[in-house]
């Protein structure tokens, strides 16, 4: 049997009224009489009546609806935004249609046309590994679809953009494996065309030079996937592993980056940190349980997530076109466990 939901042409023909009458008092018209309103809404609550949102949509020429665009929804650190997004958007009426890239640029535009074509309000993205040519993004927004970045930015498209402060991140993370005595600390990163590969990089190399270290290009290694494919992490850390003077140490610039260099260095039989130490980004719950639990920087994801929603909707609901944009930059925490003990202490760990 299928189920048909109560519509204002079905109150009204129940309670002998037109259906305009239905309509006005259940928007609280003043045109109503209190009585009329009040067994008009009796009769719609006791039987489940909600508003049509395609018929409101076209009436207020709004979906109530958003788009977000991340590259994989299964990352602890994109879900943690997802969250963020999704908690103001609730409770400000509007829905969340989720895409994921996989790192795909192809799949980011077939993700975009699906969501441009079901109507959204607004788009929140982060952009993947493979996009280069942003034309499209671009194209949108000189339509005015309001679009705000989270993590992942395009410098050269000007609206609201949500960041984590990673230079400032990758540096303190630096410093961090500098002052544990590691003296050959190699980098390992997501594609040079991505923002916070920059501001990542940019931060480890400062690091390196306050402190009278070289910055040595073949210690940093690039994975175009972001860690997504297990197979390019190994193929790096083999060409570092390979080395004459292999690095003792590896800031993983990225959440799945991180991880899989545990993984590798789990199935090669090298021990963290007695054999080489491990700092990195990631936002994983279980980064404290893992053995030897990881020192990550952790981004304030969530919070990412519910700042990116706000601008969007001061966007979305604003009386005039919004011309003046802001690049909104969150601070991140440094969590120091095990896999980057000192130097000094590897021996009490080992005997």
């Amino acid at each position: 049997m299928k189920f048909e939901a109560i519509t204002i042409k079905d109150i009204a023909k129940a309670l002998g009224l037109s259906t305009s009458t239905v309509s006005r008092a259940l928007r609280d018209s003043h045109e109503i009489s209190p009585e009329t309103k009040r067994i008009v809404l009796e009769y719609a609550e006791k039987n489940n009546y909600q508003p049509n949102p395609i018929a409101l949509s076209l009436k207020e020429r709004r979906s109530r609806s958003i788009g977000v665009i991340v590259c994989e929804i299964a990352n602890s650190y994109f879900s943690q935004v997802i969250n963020g997004i999704e908690s103001i958007a609730y409770d400000n009426g509007y829905n969340v249609i989720i895409a994921q890239s996989r790192e795909s640029f192809e799949r980011e535009i077939l993700n975009l046309q699906y969501l441009t074509s079901r109507s959204i309000d607004g788009l929140i993205i982060s952009v993947s590994t493979e996009s280069k040519d942003f034309s499209y993004l671009k194209e949108l927004h000189q339509k005015k679809m309001p679009i705000v970045f989270v993590d992942r930015i395009v410098d050269e498209i000007e609206t609201h953009k949500v960041i984590a402060d990673n230079y400032n991140g990758a540096y303190n993370a630096t410093l961090h494996l500098i002052e544990c005595g590691y003296k050959r600390i190699a980098a390992i990163t997501t594609p040079s065309s991505l923002s916070i590969s920059r501001e990542r990089l940019a931060g480890y190399k400062a690091a390196l030079i306050d402190n009278g270290f070289e910055v040595n290009d073949e210690l940093i290694k690039y994975c175009q996937h972001g860690g997504m494919i297990f197979s390019e992490v190994q193929d790096v850390m083999n060409e570092l592993l390979e080395l004459e003077n292999k690095p003792d140490a590896v800031f993983a610039a990225a959440d799945k980056l991180t991880t899989n260099c545990l993984r590798i260095f789990k199935a090669k039989g090298i021990s963290v940190p007695a054999d080489i130490g491990l700092m990195g980004f990631s936002n994983t719950d279980l980064a404290e349980l893992i053995q030897p639990p990881l020192s990550v920087i952790r981004q304030p994801a969530f919070e990412m997530g519910e700042v990116a929603m706000k601008l969007l909707l001061q966007v979305i609901e604003s009386k005039r076109p919004v011309i003046d944009f802001e690049t909104k930059m969150l601070s991140t925490e440094m969590l120091i466990r095990g896999s980057t003990i000192k130097y000094s202490n590897i021996s009490n760990l080992t005997s």
